[in-house]
């Protein structure tokens, strides 16, 4: 599993370091105002969607049963049902690509509904949206094949098509001057860049013989099995759906420029839990998904074990420097250009917020899968009944009782993965799939040293660059830069280093406990 999950790992953080240069130019070229404001709920329409119809509904609902297919050797069955899953979505995702563009005035202004009382700012999300979302058609069909090559062990492809969208927006954030503004530039970039991720994957899967037709769509026995485990995976992932959708609606209601912050800490979020968070959920689930279908129990509860201690190891660092120098991270990142620092302070009390639960947005992955790899998809959506409702109570208590802006939102989202977390835990315990081995345990001490270790070297680091003067040379490296933004360049650099230098002590002194050498 850690050779695989390095692999997949790796083409994901190429990803999130492209998309972290396609979001630095994004501030920088759209501000922290209107445009920036319209761009970002355009582009989480498709995202919408995408959630919705792609990773949310084909791993869960589509890979364990292909998977299946194939660990009992029925290739052709496996080939069939792909085929009639690919027809059945392009039928569904058509049908919905018409009825959104008709109605996107109407959609716009139900999601983000502070958005009336600025003239323009409906029409012009309404124009970039309806550029963004064929997004949605390219990206099904391409977390299809995704999920394909993973059943078959072919995980980089899948890991390294969303650097393409990155690329593309960066490409046309850099030539923003040929649109009539920059906020149509990224926008054309998600459609070009969705248009390139077809095509790559396309070219992927046929390296391995895998490729996907469209046939008339059939009811079939195992068709009907799939939307039956789509209903309830639908709503089983509808947090992922219904809390970005209530964070721009509560944003659109607080000071313009609040959206694209909100955004913005979220992406820095989005570095471990992208990273971390997919490559296991890509590793793990076709592993115990197999291993099930084989009456393996004993190796589907190891791996999911590893992978739960994988997770703590590798996500309490990023939660101790995302509690200890929010405002460094921002500042250092995307304090430039027209996105001051005063808009990234305001995306760092964010970013603290969302740390508190990056761990639980994690683990639910984990715990999940358990029940996706024993095609139980109900199971999942009723702990997620728990995580809405409490997500949603506690986002209009702290944003509008409490007053605490983007701060209460993220950190309603963070303790409504608790909740569900929680909840998975418990209902594994009552079906008796919760099996917590002695490796887990003997990790779990490490790995909370390692993160503290980490966010001690992280504060030290800022500390020193506070207190000590930078030598004039370094100037030179960076002209016309602001003194302030090179400290906090300077600042993030030396705790990333001092982090670094403290975790990898704990992890080397208690190497033998954790599972980052064995298979």
């Amino acid at each position: 599993m850690f050779k695989r999950l390095l692999s997949v790992g790796s083409f994901t953080l190429l990803s999130r370091i492209t998309g972290f240069i396609r979001d630095i130019l994004m501030a920088s070229i759209l501000g922290k105002g209107a445009l920036f404001d319209a761009f970002v709920v355009a582009f989480r329409f498709p995202n919408y969607f995408r959630a919705i119809f792609g990773e949310g509904t084909i791993n869960p609902a589509f890979l364990p049963r292909y998977a299946a297919f194939r660990a009992r050797g029925e290739l052709d069955a496996a080939a069939r049902f792909g085929d009639q899953v690919f027809s059945w979505q392009i039928a569904i995702q058509t049908v919905l690509l018409i009825a959104a563009l008709s109605a996107m005035p109407y959609i716009v202004m139900v999601t983000a509904p502070g958005f009336t009382a600025h003239p323009g700012q409906v029409e012009l999300a309404t124009t970039l949206s309806r550029i963004t979302f064929p997004y949605l058609i390219l990206t099904v069909v391409v977390v299809q094949l995704s999920a394909m090559l993973n059943a078959n062990e072919k995980f980089w492809a899948a890991a390294a098509w969303s650097n393409f969208l990155n690329l593309a927006m960066i490409g046309t954030l850099l030539a923003a001057a040929w649109f009539p503004n920059a906020a149509y530039a990224a926008a054309w970039g998600v459609l070009i860049g969705g248009v390139i991720e077809l095509i790559f994957m396309l070219w992927a899967a046929s390296r391995h013989g895998l490729r996907v037709r469209f046939n008339r769509p059939r009811w079939t026995p195992e068709i009907k099995e799939f939307f039956k485990a789509v209903g309830a995976v639908t709503f089983g992932t509808a947090s992922i759906t219904v809390s970005p959708f209530v964070d721009t609606l509560i944003a659109s209601l607080l000071p313009l420029g609040s959206i694209g912050a909100l955004y913005l800490a979220d992406r820095i979020n989005q570095l471990p839990l992208g990273v971390l968070g997919i490559a296991l959920g890509t590793v793990l689930l076709p592993e115990m998904s197999t291993r099930l279908a084989k009456s393996d129990v004993a190796g589907s509860d190891a791996a999911q074990n590893r992978a739960a201690t994988l997770a703590l190891l590798f996500t309490l660092p990023f939660v101790a420097a995302f509690l200890i120098i929010p405002d460094t991270i921002m500042s250092a990142i995307f304090a430039h250009g027209a996105f001051d620092r005063k808009a990234a302070e305001l995306s760092a009390t964010a970013l603290a917020a969302y740390g508190v639960g990056l761990p639980a947005m994690v683990l639910v992955r984990i715990v999940a899968s358990t029940f996706y790899a024993r095609h139980d998809t109900a199971t999942p959506a009723r702990a997620t009944v728990a995580s809405i409702a409490s997500n949603i109570a506690i986002k209009l208590l702290l944003v509008l009782v409490f007053d605490m802006g983007i701060a209460g939102i993220a950190l309603g989202t963070a303790l409504g993965a608790w909740v569900n977390v929680g909840m998975l835990l418990w209902f594994s315990r009552r079906h008796g799939f919760l099996n917590i081995q002695q490796g887990f345990r003997r990790a779990v001490v490490p790995a909370v040293l390692a993160g503290l270790a980490a966010g001690l070297g992280a504060w030290l680091g800022v500390e020193w660059t506070g207190t000590a003067d930078l030598p004039s040379s370094m100037h030179v490296w960076v002209l016309h830069l602001h003194a302030t933004a090179l400290r906090d360049i300077v600042s993030l650099g030396a705790a990333v280093l001092a982090a670094c230098t403290g975790y990898g002590a704990v992890v080397l002194l208690f190497r033998r406990r954790l599972p980052i050498t064995r298979r």
